[in-house]
């Protein structure tokens, strides 16, 4: 018999990849009574948490799950796709940046740390995006997420500083202005890795990675306290990331 958890999950899916649901519907597509179904939409923290039913009890998800992820911009400081971010001056994309996060209550009280912090992954990402134009990658069409911030009631909360999603992949980046990591940090960038799992949708792979923008030729991977396997990768091996799960080089 399928966990709760494991139901919940499939149930949110299925809210969250349709035009509104009833209880029926899900039940008869899961192969559950009833009963069980209307236990998910009412307990499981995703759906009552990022879920909602109109009068007639269909039931919708606030963040579609296919591609692009609708909704996603709401809880992001700054998103769009790829050749948007790309297309953006500095000044331009760090003005919207900050305008989103004082919008999803991102605290910003430690602007100057904040603002080096916002630039520094700036120009680690527009370095990525390049490496893989040179490699005749298109990302172009990607998704691509500044400060993400998930926090509805106390149920879901869920963080990343940059989450790219490319087709079948999303990839969770945690950065630290450092050139070594240590092991809180590797749990930092993983923790929230199961949680994107969900929100996104069964048909992405979500990759957590720690990015030490201080370091170089760096590329490893540790296991996090549970077992979920982290990149640690400086900036000038950060395609490796990507061409791992992606498969670019052959």
């Amino acid at each position: 018999m399928r966990s709760h958890d494991v139901l919940g999950g499939e149930a949110y899916a299925l809210i969250c990849s349709r035009e509104g649901v009833t209880a029926r519907e899900i039940a008869r597509e899961l192969g559950v009574d009833r009963k069980r179904v209307n236990q998910l939409l009412y307990t499981y923290p995703f759906i009552r948490d990022l879920c909602y039913h109109d009068e007639d009890y269909r039931w919708y998800g606030l963040i579609r799950q296919g591609f692009p992820h609708e909704g996603l911009a709401d809880y992001c400081g700054w998103y769009g796709l790829v050749e948007d971010f790309c297309a953006a001056g500095e000044g331009e994309w760090l003005a919207d940046l900050e305008r989103g996060c004082r919008r999803i209550g991102r605290n910003l009280n430690d602007t100057r740390g904040l603002l080096h912090s916002f630039t520094d992954a700036r120009e680690v990402m527009r370095g990525l995006f390049a490496d893989l134009a040179e490699c005749g990658v298109d990302c172009a069409g990607w998704e691509v997420a500044f400060e993400l911030r998930i926090k509805r009631a106390k149920r879901v909360r869920i963080y990343a500083d940059v989450l790219v999603i490319a087709p079948g992949c999303a990839f969770s980046l945690e950065f630290k202005m450092k050139d070594e990591g240590d092991q809180d940090e590797v749990d930092q960038a993983a923790k929230y890795a199961p949680y994107l799992q969900v929100v996104l949708g069964p048909q992405f792979q979500v990759a957590p990675a720690l990015v030490l923008t201080r370091a170089a030729d760096l590329y490893d991977h540790v296991s996090a306290t549970g077992g979920v396997q982290v990149a640690v990768v400086s900036p000038d091996l950060l395609f490796n990331v990507f061409d791992e799960r992606l498969g670019f080089l052959g």
